[in-house]
């Protein structure tokens, strides 16, 4: 499925190592970026513009005549690189074609070998460093991407790079964050994230944290920045399992942290342990696709230096996920995130997983586990084992668990399974909690979701266990069956209608031109197989 195009090779030479820049070029050669040089305003509009063409599955835009922009250090915004499947079968070096399961695979496989980064001596990063009163964050094209936004928020798509007072670990992760003035970020943080606990053990020896923000790099940075890892895995080296390749890595200007040598922007600071100094951030338009909350206090970036390479490049995008809208965060979700769900499920000893999805709209809230069932409490186990997780502070809020005759992705057959493999009395619909949960997620009454007070928002899970009943007796009416076999043709008569179907003169012209072509052998007989 490797994808080995003469134009894929051309454009290894564009630049030594992966970057922004070599993801753009790589995107422009597969026809999935356009240049938008007609002039457009950072307030609002962009976010306009971005948020259409995502819904229409568009390509990556890189937007270059910004109004009040032409002049400045930063006159460039990119965004929707991840918006499709063709972009995120691009990203893994995978055929458009490859269906959706193959890619949950390929990534649970693919995230089993990491790749570790190097350490470099120098970058185009480090071409230009900003410190002092020449720092200026508005010198960068930060859009205000919805109009009930709070502010310009320019931490939206970027690897925010942190790293353990005590155990020295890197974390890289994908953290919102407001402009406040020319050398200030309002942070969302809550305490059960990787770089809260950082924070946490930094505050309890009376330090700053230091952070490097990292802006524009291969898209495979967000991508993972923002994925739910085990604290004990790298983003560093997943990202170097993605792309096949090593990370090189430089050394910040003002923090001890390391950030890929060739991103476009580099934002270093620290955050600072007084809650006195803390300023008001919010509301922000945020994944669940509701504008909620209020402005509260919450840490502040302080920047001490902004790297950045010749002409760089901003990479933003917008939150916000409802039908028929999707983000970036839905390819997150239905692709990495799935991926990563599974692993967690095998390294914590559960058996007989086929298949696993999170529907994309739902951004990690709702989740779809397919298994071989073999035992009584197999789904159980499994939503036990998601929600014990640190995952389970933002995803798999509810947990559907179905057997291999259902297509996960098939929402006809997770409602037909839901039907009639569902009983609530017996035992199939669960409720958990409460338990800790998103402070985003606007079913939870705000009294609920104070991280001030609780330090985390407040979730009551479901379980739905639409399997069939190991509760059941076999039934001699059934073939001795738990439950009554499905009503099918048999494959004897199966294969004399398929052979006789062109003399029957039903054809199949009432389809439409998609439907023809995606009506593949393989789907053919499955419809066969359900009438």
């Amino acid at each position: 499925m490797e994808i080995a195009s003469q134009e894929v090779r051309k454009m290894a030479a564009v630049e030594p190592g992966p970057s922004l820049r070599s993801w753009i070029a790589q995107l422009e050669a597969c026809g999935q970026l356009r240049r938008v040089r007609a002039e457009v305003d950072w307030n609002l509009e962009i976010g306009a513009v971005t948020r259409v063409n995502l819904g229409l599955g568009g390509p990556a835009l890189l937007f270059e005549n910004i109004r009040g922009y032409h002049d400045t250090r930063c006159t460039r915004l990119m965004t929707s690189g991840l918006g499709n499947r063709t972009q995120m079968c691009l990203l893994l070096g995978l055929e458009a074609c490859t269906s959706d399961r193959a890619i949950v695979r390929h990534l649970k496989d693919t995230y089993r070998r990491g790749v570790p980064p190097v350490l470099v001596d120098d970058g185009p990063v480090m071409r230009h460093v900003i410190k002092g009163n020449d720092i200026d964050l508005d010198q960068f094209p930060v859009p205000k991407w919805h109009h009930l936004d709070g502010g310009r928020y320019i931490d939206t798509f970027c690897g925010v790079v942190t790293k353990d007072p005590e155990t020295g670990q890197t974390n890289i992760g994908l953290y919102r964050g407001q402009l406040l003035d020319r050398n200030h970020v309002g942070k969302l943080m809550i305490a059960t994230q990787h770089w809260g606990t950082h924070f946490a053990r930094a505050r309890a020896q009376a330090r700053p944290m230091p952070v490097a923000v990292v802006h524009g790099w291969h898209d495979a940075l967000p991508f993972c920045a923002g994925s739910p890892f085990p604290k004990n895995v790298s983003e560093y080296d997943m990202m170097g399992a993605i792309l096949g390749t090593p990370v090189e890595l430089v050394r910040c200007a003002t923090v001890d942290l390391e950030v890929p040598a060739n991103a476009e922007i580099v934002v270093e600071g620290y955050v600072h342990p007084d809650a006195d100094g803390w300023q008001m951030e919010g509301p922000f338009a945020e994944y669940p696709g509701y504008a909620g909350g209020t402005p509260s206090p919450k840490p502040v970036l302080e920047v001490t230096c902004i790297a950045y390479r010749d002409d760089p490049i901003l990479r933003g995008t917008l939150e916000g996920a409802r039908p028929g809208f999707p983000s970036e965060d839905s390819i997150l979700c239905a692709y990495s995130w799935s991926a990563i769900a599974w692993n967690i499920l095998e390294d914590s000893g559960v058996g007989g997983v086929t298949d696993v999805w999170m529907p994309p709209v739902s951004t990690g809230t709702n989740i779809v586990v397919q298994i071989q069932k073999r035992y009584r409490g197999h789904a159980q186990q499994i939503a036990n084992a998601l929600w014990g997780t640190g995952a389970g502070q933002w995803f798999f809020k509810n947990v559907m668990v179905v057997e291999e005759d259902i297509d996960i992705r098939d929402p006809i057959a997770l409602d037909w399974a839901f039907a009639f493999r569902v009983n609530a009395g017996e035992g199939q619909l669960l409720t958990f909690g409460p338990t800790f949960g998103s402070v985003l997620d606007p079913s939870t009454p705000r009294s609920k979701a104070n991280p001030a007070k609780y330090g985390t928002g407040c979730w009551t899970r479901v379980l739905i266990d639409a399997t069939r009943n190991w509760e059941f007796d076999p039934n001699p009416a059934w073939g001795n069956r738990r439950y009554p076999p499905v009503n099918t043709l048999e494959p004897e008569l199966e294969e004399r209608i398929k052979a006789r179907w062109s003399e029957y003169g039903i054809g199949i012209d009432y389809l439409s031109e998609a439907q023809r072509e995606l009506l593949t052998f393989r789907e053919l007989k499955q419809r066969f197989s359900e009438i």
